[in-house]
Order: structure tokens, then sequence, then C-alpha cells
């Protein structure tokens, strides 16, 4: 990520699980927490399981002031909408795997695609019993 922003902006930085990474991943998720801190992100939202959660942790603690653990993309361009202000930059990076570009699609409104590139079918809705 920049060093720079735009002014008054927050660096936020959406980052999902790095995967097939084997028995280096844990430290690899922890490097990128701190790797955040270092570069003055203020918000970081961790996408996955136990491995964000860990880089979460590790971001924390090495500084960064605002931390999110969300489950799935659905929830993360949720947090998004609602916490994004004119001026932030938003870095969005994981392994392909975790299709976080689906994060940056539907905050951009356009057609929300799979690993396969072509656009999900809506899901359908569901009826109270």
């Amino acid at each position: 990520m920049s060093d720079t922003t735009a002014p008054n902006g927050r660096r936020i930085a959406v980052l999902g699980e790095m995967l097939e990474l084997g028995d280096d991943a844990l430290q690899a998720h922890r490097d990128v927490g701190r790797m955040a801190a270092d570069h003055g992100v203020d918000l970081v939202v961790a996408v996955g399981g136990g491995m964000a959660k860990q880089l979460a942790l590790s971001a924390g603690a090495a500084g960064v002031p605002d931390l999110a653990l969300v489950a799935d993309n659905d929830t993360a361009a949720a947090l998004l909408e609602q916490v994004l202000q004119p001026g932030d930059v938003v870095l969005i990076k994981a392994s392909r795997g975790g299709m976080l570009w689906q994060i940056a699609q539907q905050l951009t409104g356009q057609p929300v695609t799979g690993i396969d590139g072509k656009p999900l079918a809506p899901s359908p809705p569901t009826e109270a019993v």
C-alpha cells in the first residue's frame, strides 16, 4: 500500500486468507498483519476463518487502530458500505481462491463473478414459514 493517501482519508486494507502456504501459513498471516501496521493502515478488515483471525490479531498488536474480522465477502462489502468515507483508500488482497474481487464488484455496482469469471446466479429469495 502506498505511503500516501488523499487528504483526510483513511487507509483501509481488506485482507483475505492466503491459501496454499502450507507450514508457513501462520507466520505469513501474522507478518501481513504487522506489515499493515508498518504502512499506517487505519482499518484492517480480515476476511475468512482462523488465518484471517491471526492476521487481524497481529495487526492490532502491531498498532492498527481499527480491526474487523468477517467470515465472507458479502459481509465485508456490507461493512465497507457502512464505513467508507470520501477520501478513503482501500486495498483489497488475498489468494485468488478467496475471490475478494467480489467485494470491489459489489461496492462499484458490477455483476459479482465467480472464480471462472462468470456472473453468479442471484440467490433465490427465502420464504418465511
